[in-house]
């Protein structure tokens, strides 16, 4: 499986991603890219320096987010859910691929299952009753939508409640504490990663 990681500017936490997966899987089918990119711009230091300490390097240069790139990845995962949902609306053919890292290998398909029919229902009452109430004024539309869609977002808040953040920390412009803490929150979850991918080969 070829899988590309996406952060923003593919110097930290992406191509950390990519140095550290590298190490346990496939180098071949392991890159990394950034959505605002440049081209050809060096690994940030501090990135160079976290992944020394434990005994890993990357000869990296900055790429951005390409269709090319896309069409090579299997599954492309992003550093937080803001980089998922910019790729959603900027490559809507490949959003089957879009994950984020932690949502990957910490949420299981029933969960997101519920979750999109929790949504899709939301937003189907919802449109029935704006078809409803049109002829309301905004004010008193609101107040029915707020008085009818009540028990629905509680709903989808108590499930949305029960998943885990989601986004993997920015070290940018921080200490090397920050980076190791950005590079440990990475490699534990990679780890994780890979025993998924050796369950679904097997």
């Amino acid at each position: 499986m070829n899988i590309l990681f996406v952060c923003t500017g593919n110097t930290c936490r992406s191509p950390m991603a990519e140095a550290i997966l590298k190490s346990k899987y496939d180098q071949d089918k392991v890159r990394s890219a950034g959505i605002f990119a440049g081209k050809g711009e060096p690994l940030a230091e501090n990135s160079s320096v976290v992944l020394g300490e434990i005994d890993l390097t990357l000869n990296h240069h900055t790429s951005p987010v390409t269709v090319d790139g896309l069409e090579w990845a299997d599954l492309v995962l992003t550093m937080t859910d803001r980089h998922k949902q910019t790729l959603a609306i900027q490559y809507p053919d490949y959003q089957d691929k879009f994950f984020t890292l932690k949502e990957y290998v910490l949420i299981d398909e029933d969960q997101w299952k519920q979750l999109k029919e929790l949504y899709s229902h939301f937003e189907e009452k919802r449109t029935n009753l704006l078809a409803r109430y049109k002829n309301l004024n905004d004010e008193e539309i609101e107040a029915k939508l707020r008085e009818e869609l009540e028990d629905d977002i509680r709903r989808i808040e108590r499930m949305e409640g029960q998943l885990p953040d989601l986004n993997i920390t920015d070290p940018f412009g921080g200490s090397l504490s920050v980076y190791r803490r950005t590079r440990d929150e990475i490699s534990h979850h990679i780890e994780v990663l890979v025993n998924k991918l050796k369950d679904e080969q097997s």
